[in-house]
């Protein structure tokens, strides 16, 4: 099918960069200013659907733009692996700006302007790296998602945040401007051309084993959003943010640019044979097996709830990359449908703790027995999620590790469905004691009286819930894109 060429990837970028100029415009005004990114997020997300149809029938929806150098165009291009992220991030972006809204508002945090001003654009730069045709495009709008996300996090401008805000620029930029500007160069020496490819832009290319090895590695720890160990340090740091943010930094936007960036690497710049044949997929698949097992037990150790959510996000991202270098059709597919059942859950996992806070000022699970009886929505949304991050049906999380079993079946390598299973038991073992204690715990006597639901903070969660339990019951869409990047 030939490409079509339209401006929407352009507009998808722009609605979100245009909402944060007029929330900035507006900084007096606080009522409009606040209907701002609701509304930009609907428009986002009909341009998102608007060019659903295309990809879901094998095609895409180009731009280019301009050229910068011989082989490397600024340039857009929405293909079905753009699509799943872009889905995700314009759909999700419409529940967070409304429980935004709520969370702010309630707590009456400073800076409200600048922090919705941010979070537009974060979208933009989230969506423009969803629609980039070339390595190019994507690290550019990569990095300006690192810079746009660094005031987010420094929000409460305390010790504390300003420590964490550092390390995660540090941990960004600095993996960006070593090893990632050290692949891009050498991606471009070798091919002589940045493209996204059907087969892999370095399928083919006359260069040795190792340098394509040494390449490789680079991206696999450049883009260190993925958080592969031992680049998640800057992720639980990240944890001082407001609620609001760290559930755009740990299940929409700054995280999954990274898994998204390494399938993208694996497979339109290497592509799934070369990959093989340079042995790099087993390489990979131990390293995230690692990484899953490793921050499973760290989450396992935190009592403070975000903590505890953080390194469960450091876990489940490697899922999505373990599925991509398991090189089996199946296993692939599952990587790629994990980034939206992870998304739905872990964004309502961060939607809860930050309910949790807002209506009784508590952090610790410790200090969370017989919560649930007060915020049953709250803890029953959490249950819900928790359960789709463990795998059990009918959440999308079952779906996505259904197809990561059967993929490492495929693919003969059983010493990865015992690194799922193991994984899923400590799933369970850190999210179900916190909804045990919230609903059958014994309540503290010094819990004030006042704790209750609040409505434009608990809407949103339960919405995320539902569509927590929606893909698991229809997958079909995520599973249609899916295929069409195996293909």
């Amino acid at each position: 099918m030939d490409p079509v060429t339209s401006i929407r990837p352009l507009l998808a970028v722009a609605v979100p960069g245009l909402a944060a100029l007029i929330i900035l415009l507006l900084n007096n005004r606080e009522k409009l200013r606040d209907l701002v990114s609701p509304l930009a997020a609907i428009v986002l997300f009909a341009i998102v659907a608007s060019m659903a149809p295309t990809v879901l029938s094998g095609g895409t929806v180009d731009l280019h733009l301009f050229e910068i150098l011989p082989g490397v165009e600024f340039a857009f291009r929405a293909d079905a692996l753009g699509m799943v992220f872009a889905t995700i991030s314009s759909l999700l972006w419409i529940v967070a700006a409304i429980y935004s809204i709520g969370y702010m508002r309630h707590l009456n945090e400073h800076a409200q302007t600048r922090f919705f001003a941010c979070f537009a654009t974060s979208l933009a730069a989230a969506v423009g790296g969803a629609f980039a045709a070339n390595l190019f495009t994507l690290v550019i709008f990569y990095e300006a998602l690192s810079l746009v996300t660094y005031p987010l996090v420094y929000h409460h401008e305390d010790e504390e945040g300003w420590k964490g805000a550092h390390k995660y620029l540090v941990y960004l930029m600095g993996a960006s401007k070593s090893v990632l500007l050290a692949a891009l160069a050498l991606t471009y020496s070798i091919a002589g051309a940045l493209d996204f490819r059907e087969g892999g832009l370095l399928a083919g290319v006359n260069a040795s084993a190792a340098l394509l090895t040494v390449v490789y590695f680079c991206y696999l720890f450049g883009f260190a959003k993925a958080a592969v160990m031992p680049m998640h340090a800057w992720l639980p740091a990240a944890m001082v943010a407001p609620t609001p943010v760290s559930a755009l930094l740990h299940a929409v936007a700054v995280v999954k640019m990274g898994v998204f960036c390494l399938l993208r690497v694996v497979f339109h710049v290497f592509g799934v044979k070369l990959v093989g044949e340079l042995g790099l997929g087993i390489a990979t698949a131990y390293l995230v097996s690692f990484t899953i097992l490793m921050a499973s037990i760290y989450a396992l150790t935190r009592d403070d709830l975000k903590a505890r959510l953080a390194y469960s996000t450091v876990s489940q991202l490697s899922y999505i990359v373990l599925g991509a270098v398991l090189l089996s059709p199946v296993a692939m597919v599952g990587g790629i449908i994990h980034m939206a059942a992870h998304a739905f859950s872990k964004i309502t996992l961060f939607f809860c703790a930050g309910s949790i806070y807002c209506a009784s000022g508590k952090r610790n699970i410790s200090d969370m027995a017989g919560i649930g009886r007060r915020l049953p929505w709250t803890m029953g949304a959490f249950f819900i999620a928790s359960l789709s991050m463990i795998g059990i049906p009918p959440t999308a999380g079952f779906v996505s590790k259904w197809y990561l079993t059967m993929g490492s079946v495929d693919a003969g390598q059983i010493a990865f469905v015992a690194v799922l299973l193991v994984s899923s038991v400590l799933n369970a073992a850190y999210f179900l004691p916190v909804s045990y204690a919230a609903f059958f715990g014994t309540e503290a006597q010094e819990s004030p009286p006042t704790v209750r639901e609040i409505p434009l903070v608990t809407i949103p969660l339960v919405a995320t819930a539902i569509l927590s339990v929606l893909m698991g019951i229809f997958p079909g869409y995520f599973l249609t894109l899916a295929d069409g990047v195996v293909r």
